[in-house]
């Protein structure tokens, strides 16, 4: 069996070979056909490229020749029209060379010309001089001036007419400005004051407590005067008990202490028991009533206002104010207004009506703490307004609300202004007399230390300066400058409120006695 099986597989391999190798000789041979027909075609191809090539190279020479004629025909064409267009180039260089030569010919007869001109004009120009001497010397010998006492002559004349004219244009100028200015100034002040009018009462710096009866002198004392020194002491403030019938006058200059005090000592009046013991305990009780009204009328200053995102310390700082007066004007009173003032000012001239109104309600803020700190109230309010977080403008605003700095912004120029308009409403304001005779005789003097200036009079309550100065010092056009330069000298060196009048007179008399 195995070996029928060997047999079969050896057979089946001999098939397999003789069966390729019968198939290799006919594909042989079928590939031999194939290769001579190919030579056959690949020759008949060669051969047709071969004639095709002969008659392509023939068009291309035909096709070259006609090319190179025709480039020949177009160069000769293009040398033909150069040579023409040089011939026109040549003819008109000719014809310029032609018109430069007479143009030459006539600037040479012009030159010529112009020198003999100029040969005259040297020898007129020296008969002038000639002449100009004469007349000079003449001229000299008429007037009786030299040529140089003529020159200083002259321009003092012009010097005057220019003097002259540069017054009355000043004048001029001033004139238009300040009625354009002051017309302008009242509408929108007027308007602030109508739309902010407000009671003035001048407030006193002592404060008088009633009493029922004389008898109550006496236990305010106490004995060997222990009550009364209790609470002078634990107030600060001093007890005035004289000859003033049923009346305890009660003095301080802080007017937060003497607002306490005034509390206690009604309380103690009230109660009737009036000891050491008893007096402590109202002036701790007077002190946390201050307290409650400080911060009730810092918060009815924002809300009056409209000021918001103040400070809690600020609001108690501006209740403070409430108990401080300024030549008998309330201090808080008086920034209310300001504030105001300064927000109607604002709307009207189209500034920030809020940052106006915020330092108006703040530029005094240092007159709250001026007591107990060293400084002006000026340097005080600009260091918490710094403290307590204000911005720039604000702060700027408080420190030129007295020319401490000079004003840059707008709300500071305003401020200014609601600040003065405030303060020099009739009744607003008392002034200590000596203070006030101080300033009148001060501004008599200023005016009077001017040279040419005769005699000066303070009238109008300060408000007007006349002044009567010498004709033959001072002339007509002279009293202008002189007069801004007064008006100058009285800004730098007073303050005042309001504006200060500056009337000059100038008077020539002439006397004479018919005998």
């Amino acid at each position: 069996m195995l070996l029928l099986i060997i047999g079969l597989i050896i057979g089946i391999v001999i098939g397999c070979v003789v069966g390729v190798l019968i198939g290799w000789n006919r594909r042989k041979s079928a590939a031999e056909r194939e290769i001579g027909s190919a030579e056959e075609e690949a020759k008949r191809i060669v051969n047709d490229a071969y004639k095709s090539a002969e008659s392509k190279k023939r068009e291309a020479l035909v096709e070259a020749k006609e090319e190179i004629l025709r480039a020949r025909n177009e160069h000769e064409r293009e040398v033909k029209e150069r040579r023409a267009d040089l011939q026109r180039q040549e003819h008109r260089l000719q014809q310029k060379e032609e018109n430069l030569d007479r143009k030459t010919e006539n600037m040479e007869k012009k030159e010529d010309q112009l020198n003999s001109r100029i040969a005259k004009l040297e020898q007129t120009q020296q008969e002038a001089e000639r002449y100009r001497a004469g007349q000079l010397e003449t001229l000299e010998r008429i007037s009786g001036f030299t040529a140089d006492e003529a020159r200083n002559y002259l321009l003092k004349q012009v010097e005057d007419d220019v003097t002259h004219e540069a017054a009355m244009k000043v004048k001029e100028i001033e004139a238009r400005y300040r009625d354009e200015a002051d017309t302008k100034a009242r509408e929108i002040i007027s308007l602030a004051i109508q739309r902010c009018a407000a009671d003035h009462v001048a407030e006193a710096t002592v404060s008088v407590v009633p009493l029922p009866n004389d008898e109550m002198k006496g236990r305010i004392i106490g004995r060997e005067g222990r009550n009364i020194r209790t609470l002078e002491t634990l107030t600060g403030v001093d007890l005035i008990i004289d000859d003033t019938p049923e009346a305890i006058t009660v003095s301080c200059f802080d007017p937060v202490r003497r607002e306490i005090a005034r509390l206690a000592l009604e309380k103690l009046i009230l109660d009737g028991r009036i000891h050491p013991a008893r007096i402590e305990e109202m002036v701790e009780k007077a002190k946390r009533d201050v307290d409650a009204v400080i911060k009730s009328e810092g918060e009815r200053a924002i809300f009056e206002t409209n000021v918001h995102g103040l400070h809690p310390e600020l609001v108690k700082l501006l209740g403070r104010m409430r108990y401080r007066t300024s030549y008998g004007q309330n201090v808080l009173n008086h920034s209310i207004e300001v504030s105001h003032l300064a927000g109607l000012l604002a709307a009207e001239l189209g500034a920030n009506v809020a940052e106006a109104k915020r330092a108006g309600l703040l530029h005094d803020l240092g007159k709250s703490i001026d007591h107990e700190v060293e400084g002006s109230h000026v340097t005080i309010g600009v260091e918490l307004a710094r403290k307590y977080r204000e911005s720039e403008n604000i702060i700027h605003a408080i420190q030129a609300h007295h020319n401490d700095v000079e004003p840059r912004t707008v709300v500071a120029c305003l401020v200014q202004a609601a600040d003065a308009i405030s303060a020099a409403r009739p009744g607003a304001r008392r002034e200590n007399l000596e203070n006030y005779i101080k300033r009148l005789e001060t501004l008599e003097e200023i005016t009077s230390s001017f040279p040419g200036v005769d005699k000066s009079y303070a009238i109008q309550a300060g408000r007007e300066v006349r002044i009567m100065v010498k004709p033959d010092m001072v002339s007509e056009d002279q009293m202008t400058l002189l007069a801004r330069e007064i008006a100058h000298r009285i800004e730098d060196q007073l303050e005042y409120p309001g504006q200060i009048k500056v009337h000059l007179l100038r008077e020539t008399k002439a006397i004479e006695y018919a005998k």
